[in-house]
């Protein structure tokens, strides 16, 4: 098989260990180190790299059907975890579902057939905007723009730089990170850089590793790559139990809300 030419970091390994890193880093912040706000920071690092593994990834694969199945089954495994470990509900998704939708556009894209290149990635953005999901339309719509943008590292800038900007625009204001005063800098007083004073932006942080010309690949298990997402929030669950942060009549709620 024709290998095609990528031109940012092709080492997924070793982006999907970081990207796992900065995930748990990220949910622990959010549920057990609310207050810390730079846990937060360092977990927007961890989307972006997901979404560019992936798009490597779609461009490598033998068997699309089986990583589709995969990303599906896996989400699925995951939702009662996602529930427990983040306090949602049924009627909000994880991020298999998001990386799920945004594989489909990208097979649509691939594949083109009945002209699926245009109605493929139309269906799967319509989807996030009826069922609630993690990072939504615009999580599926990013997955889709980082595989086309994957040949060239101008497009990679092109596309992660302005949707940042864009994706920044309707989240709070991280004010202070790692005791420095951001809102104080000059470079955060042009409006050019003041949507990156908000939680989403940061994503924009991935984009040194995502751009890294790295050829090595590391050994990570396909397994275990997997497996973490939801393990990691089972333990997070269990944590919060240990802690008093979360109870058995609030689990079993989340759960089964039909149950009285």
């Amino acid at each position: 098989m024709k290998r095609e030419e990528i031109a940012g970091n092709q080492d997924t390994g070793l982006l999907k260990i970081i990207a796992m890193v900065c995930m748990i880093i990220d949910h622990v912040g959010a549920r057990i180190f609310p207050q810390i706000g730079e846990l937060r920071v360092i977990g927007r690092i961890a989307f972006p790299l997901y979404i560019w593994c992936m798009a490597v990834g779609a461009s490598y694969t033998s068997n699309p059907v089986r990583y589709a199945l995969r990303l599906l089954l896996v989400g699925l495994i995951a939702q009662p975890f996602f529930m427990l470990g983040l306090s949602h509900s049924w009627s909000q998704w994880n991020v298999f579902a998001t990386l799920f939708l945004g594989y489909l556009g990208i097979l649509g894209i691939r594949t083109n057939r009945y002209g699926s290149r245009v109605w493929a990635p139309l269906f799967v953005l319509l989807i996030p905007c009826f069922v609630s999901m993690d990072y939504g339309w615009r999580g599926v719509l990013l997955v889709m723009l980082m595989y086309l943008a994957r040949k060239s590292k101008g497009t990679i800038l092109a596309v992660m730089i302005p949707y940042c900007m864009f994706w920044g625009s309707n989240t709070y204001t991280v004010q202070r990170l790692f005791g420095i005063e951001l809102a104080s800098l000059s470079i955060f007083k042009l409006d050019l850089f003041k949507p990156f004073l908000r939680i989403q932006a940061m994503a924009i942080l991935s984009l040194p590793l995502i751009l890294w010309p790295r050829r090595e690949r590391t050994a990570f298990p396909k397994v275990l790559a997997y497996s973490v997402y939801p393990a990691h929030l089972a333990v997070l669950w269990l944590v919060q139990m240990q802690m008093g942060l979360m109870s058995k009549g609030l689990s079993m709620h989340l759960l089964m809300p039909w149950w009285k």
